[in-house]
């Protein structure tokens, strides 16, 4: 199965000005824009499963980047939001630099199969990328990111 960002990544889930201050507070904020999309059934039950994940390990992989995800009974189909924050968010990350790019993956607990490893595979082989991660800290508009992220699809 390959990974098409354009089918999981509508424009409406794409923030470019987050106003969370806190790991937790980003983690709502974007489970509401996901939310409010209709790619959830349980907004409580998908935020309890990502905070779950988040206490197994950071999610903050590093480059100013974060990738909070969930397996959850709360998500009706699968999805991925974006959100930037310029100053960043203190994420934990492997090499200490706030989280600036948040990417959070939603998929369904059932019949997901290993599809959340293979978004996450196709982000970070995307993300790896520095004039990508620099594009998107430029970006002004939720299509300029969509088209940078998906300009290899």
């Amino acid at each position: 199965m390959t990974v098409n960002l354009m089918d999981l990544m509508p424009m409406s889930l794409v923030k470019l000005d987050l106003k969370g201050c806190t790991r937790e507070e980003v983690i709502e904020e974007m489970a509401e824009m996901i939310c409010c999309e209709g790619f959830l059934g349980d907004r409580d039950a998908y935020v309890r499963d990502v905070m779950a994940r988040e206490a197994l390990g950071t999610t903050g992989v590093g480059m100013g980047i974060a990738i909070p995800h969930g397996k959850s009974s709360g998500v009706k189909k699968p999805c991925v939001a974006f959100g930037r924050k310029a100053s960043g968010i203190e994420w934990g990350s492997l090499d200490g630099e706030p989280a600036r790019l948040v990417f959070m993956i939603a998929v369904p607990a059932e019949g997901a199969l290993d599809q959340h490893l293979k978004i996450l595979q196709s982000l970070s082989r995307r993300l790896m990328d520095d004039p990508l991660r620099e594009g998107l800290m430029r970006a002004t508009s939720p299509s300029d990111a969509i088209a940078l992220l998906c300009r290899e699809d």
